[in-house]
């Protein structure tokens, strides 16, 4: 199952409000989720952001893709820091050595 980090709509019309989820990348927006991970209130000034970054971190390394949105929302956060801070560094491949053709 494809997990999606992501934002569901609530609040009534013309005041929206969201809730950042991980849910199966083919379930509708507002329909089924696993999980509630936080909430974000663009209304406000400032907005209203609070994030559950250890829920957050073990969905990103369980290969939850976050869309665009919940990425920026999640770097504000710290989630998505802490997340690549956790992640081991890819080791660098060797360079590939070229075959020289010997002239006779």
């Amino acid at each position: 199952m494809a997990v999606k980090l992501r934002l569901t709509r609530i609040g009534k019309t013309k005041q929206p409000q969201y809730r950042l989820i991980a849910a199966d990348a083919r379930s509708p927006r507002d329909g089924r989720f696993i999980e509630i991970i936080g909430h974000y209130n663009p209304r406000h000034e400032p907005s209203e952001l609070t994030v559950d970054n250890e829920k957050a971190v073990k969905w990103l390394s369980e290969g939850a893709q976050p869309t665009e949105r919940v990425k920026k929302l999640l770097e504000i956060s710290g989630a998505y820091g802490e997340y690549t801070a956790s992640r081991p560094a890819k080791a660098a491949k060797p360079a590939k050595k070229v075959a020289a053709k010997a002239s006779a």
